[in-house]
């Protein structure tokens, strides 16, 4: 998710960034330990929100969203939403065209479980783009950016942690966190295509990818493309459709824990990224392999191979 901006329905749009507008909001409730039941859908963790008496199925654990509040993308809810308080808003995010017309509620708040969010944003698209779609819309930074959140994807439970309430045992591996001022999670990895050496990438974290990696390609970047890689449109972001290759690489490490014969995509940076300075984007095919602990204040990702860890890849 990219920058989101708004203004009073009379006025017509603007391009006042609304994250520099409203601060982000605190989660109401703070607790050592609470439990959300989560479930995957091609290989994305999908949680059910509340919003007042409207209950949202399918709703994507997204990273890449820095800011707090609640992203509906499924044009059905437009009827069962109260928007008598909305004003309009533009959101940016990957692709080539024009960020897309939205609808902004204020001081919402919404549901997840047992956790309250209060006086937070609810922002519903205003276009049918992703009409269709298995999956309803996203959350990010209201769990990532309060809580340290554990992914347990044997259990298909997610744990939000209280500040200093997780204590890693052995079997955690931590990983270094970075931030590039966005709030948006960065870690390095290391991709091998074909038989060549493991090079080194900066790569930001995004769970709503169902990728296992994407390159970003651009003028000097660290890897070749591998050969055979066929062109095709891979997905539609907030600003269109995104168009690269699809391959694979032969191993793809996260915290010194390897992964082989691994599928990618490769896909202009300017088209499927913002983030400058990105060599890859890491989704969601290659991390739910792993157990997550996402500790923001601490800068830290703590991962544990699961009982995916060995599925090969499509």
């Amino acid at each position: 998710m990219s920058c989101v901006r708004r203004t009073a329905c009379a006025r017509g749009w603007t391009s006042i960034l609304l994250a520099l507008l409203v601060p982000f909001a605190a989660c109401a409730l703070r607790s050592k330990g609470n439990r959300v039941p989560f479930t995957v859908h091609r290989d994305v963790a999908l949680v059910t929100v509340r919003v007042g008496h409207v209950e949202i199925p399918r709703i994507k654990l997204d990273t890449g969203m820095p800011y707090d509040g609640l992203l509906v993308y499924n044009p059905a809810y437009r009827d069962s939403l109260d928007l008598t308080k909305a004003v309009r808003a533009r959101i940016g995010g990957a692709g080539s065209g024009e960020a897309s017309a939205a609808l902004l509620l204020d001081s919402a708040g919404f549901r997840i479980g047992p956790v309250a969010m209060a006086g937070q944003r609810v922002i519903l698209l205003g276009n049918d783009a992703f009409k269709g779609s298995p999956t309803n819309g996203v959350v990010g930074y209201s769990l990532f950016g309060h809580y340290v959140t554990e992914l347990d994807y044997d259990a298909g439970v997610m744990t939000l942690h209280g500040p200093g309430a997780f204590v890693p045992d052995g079997g955690w591996r931590k990983v270094p966190l970075s931030f590039k001022g966005n709030d948006i999670p960065w870690i390095d990895i290391a991709v091998a295509v074909d038989s060549g050496p493991a090079v080194t990438l900066a790569a930001y974290i995004d769970l709503a990818s169902r990728e296992a990696v994407e390159v970003l390609v651009r003028p000097g970047m660290k890897v070749a493309v591998p050969q055979g890689s066929g062109e095709q449109t891979l997905g539609t972001g907030l600003s269109g459709d995104i168009k690269g290759s699809r391959g694979r690489v032969a191993a793809l490490a996260v915290g010194g824990l390897e992964l082989k014969d691994v599928s990618a995509v490769f896909a202009p940076a300017a088209v499927r990224s913002k983030q400058e300075g990105a060599d890859a984007v890491i989704g969601s095919a290659a991390l739910r392999r792993f157990n997550l602990v996402f500790d923001y204040s601490g800068h830290a990702l703590y991962i544990k191979p699961n009982a995916h860890f060995h599925e090969p890849f499509d």
